[in-house]
């Protein structure tokens, strides 16, 4: 496995002429996509135009009926200016925008034109929402991670997250703060703040990457790659002949919406005669 290696981190509205505005409110499906609602007639609004609206991964997606008489899609971001456009062209009957993961989250609205004419128009809110839902080390247990050398899975840790919003997010740094063995501050590994390094270790690339896309309504498992609970003379934490306890904070930063997702656990060390071969206990504080 690559470890340790640091990794490049890497026109407005068309007027509106004398029409009035059909609007209809978005809605989250069960699957965590954003949807326009449907009328009980099989379409989403009064003008049998918009079929389907909804994120789908990182791309937001317009379905048309069969029956709609449009010729440009606007998509307008939650400040107001325009994202984007496109041509409906004739018998198509999907149009799609990528958001990525560098979208402003908020209250998107998605317009379908006739001409200069806005035939219906509809909102959709779309931003993460994400949790920490589960955290370990391969120490405990090594079935929760990548099937590698038991000596640097013991080293590493697993964190489970759900994202339970409307839009995508970007994981782009995993940190370990407090007393824990090697830290991700200047008591250890001291990444926190070097834009260059995540601390993210992608076990099929088999390399740390720059960061992790997780979907709306999806959970996934990343790991750390920075061997946050190896005893390192002069790191953080080591063993001793008492018991220890202590916390640390484990932290996320992301890309779209909160700056960091965190949560606090406590940690025990067990008592030994050697520096590196204690037992440790963790649980959510």
């Amino acid at each position: 496995m690559t470890r340790h290696n640091s990794l490049s981190r890497r026109t407005a509205l068309r007027t509106v002429a004398g029409a009035a505005l059909a609007s209809v409110a978005g809605c989250l499906d069960d699957g965590g996509n954003t949807e326009t609602p449907n009328d009980g007639n099989g379409a989403p609004d009064g003008q049998n135009t918009l079929k389907r609206v909804a994120v789908d991964g990182t791309t937001l997606v317009i379905e048309l009926t069969a029956e709609a008489d449009v010729d440009q899609i606007n998509l307008i971001q939650p400040n107001g200016e325009l994202l984007g456009q496109r041509e409906v062209a004739t018998g198509s009957q999907q149009v799609s925008f990528e958001i990525g993961t560098a979208y402003a989250p908020g209250e998107y609205r998605v317009l379908a034109l006739k001409g200069d004419e806005t035939i219906v128009e509809t909102s959709l809110p779309i931003q993460p929402d994400l949790g920490i839902v589960e955290m370990g080390i391969g120490r405990n247990q090594p079935d929760k991670m990548w099937d590698g050398p038991s000596d640097e899975i013991a080293e590493e840790a697993f964190v489970t997250v759900e994202n339970q919003g409307s839009g995508p997010e970007a994981i782009t740094k995993l940190l370990f703060i407090g007393d824990v063995p090697y830290p991700s501050d200047e008591e250890g590994t001291n990444y926190a703040a070097n834009e260059d390094v995540s601390g993210i270790y992608d076990a099929d690339a088999d390399t740390e990457v720059d960061e992790v896309v997780i979907t709306a309504g999806e959970k996934i498992t990343i790991y750390s790659s920075r061997s946050p609970f190896a005893f390192v003379p002069g790191g953080g934490t080591s063993c001793t002949d008492e018991q220890q306890s202590g916390e640390f904070d484990l932290i996320l930063e992301t890309q779209v919406g909160a700056n960091q997702v965190s949560k606090t656990y406590t940690i025990q060390y067990s008592a030994s005669t050697e520096s590196d071969s204690c037992d440790i206990t963790i649980n959510e504080a």
